[in-house]
């Protein structure tokens, strides 16, 4: 009998042990249960924030797309329009030319056709200088390839004249400090 409660003793033994073992299993297993949980709710997170963030940068991208779009618009609208004011603001000279002309036809006083052409000259001068535009000095300076484009030389009358502009031949403008056309130039050697 001692053999028999010795094998009931290993039994129960053992039944106790695979109860231990599955009761370690099961809070092994909800161990697992919960770090997995934690793991995919953190999982879930970022892919959150990953949504969120490509949202973001779509948004972002088609704001710079719909931006970069609309100042090409607005500058070639500009430069279609640039010219507008100014052409408006000639259309008095013209005028004031058209008058002349027809005065030229008819009058026989070249005093004052000559005086009327030379109000015209004036304004349309007065024209240029408003909107920026200025004579480059030509008259005895000295040669400058920045701003003159010598189109001859010719032997200086003077020592002294040597290297400056002798003759303009062609006048040159600046628009707004900015060289807009060479001045043609003589210069003495």
């Amino acid at each position: 009998m001692s053999e028999e409660k010795r094998a009931t003793h290993e039994e129960e033994l053992e039944e106790s042990q695979n109860v231990e073992n599955e009761v370690e299993k099961k809070s092994h297993k909800k161990k697992e249960d919960k770090s997995c949980k934690k793991e995919e709710s953190k999982l879930e997170e970022l892919g959150q924030k990953l949504a969120e963030m490509n949202d973001k940068y779509l948004r972002l991208s088609a704001e710079f797309d719909n931006y970069r779009k609309r100042t090409l618009k607005e500058k070639m609208e500009l430069t279609k329009s640039a010219g507008e004011q100014i052409l408006t603001n000639i259309l008095p000279v013209v005028d004031n030319f058209e008058r002349a002309l027809k005065s030229m036809s008819v009058s026989k006083d070249v005093a004052a056709l000559k005086e009327g052409v030379d109000l015209i000259y004036a304004n349309f001068k007065t024209f240029l200088t408003q909107n920026g535009v200025k004579e480059i000095e030509t008259d005895g300076v000295d040669f400058n390839t920045d701003i003159h484009e010598a189109v001859t030389t010719i032997p200086a009358p003077t020592p002294e004249l040597k290297g400056k502009v002798l003759d303009c031949i062609e006048k040159g403008y600046y628009l707004n400090d900015k060289v807009m056309r060479f001045a043609k130039v003589v210069v003495g050697e």
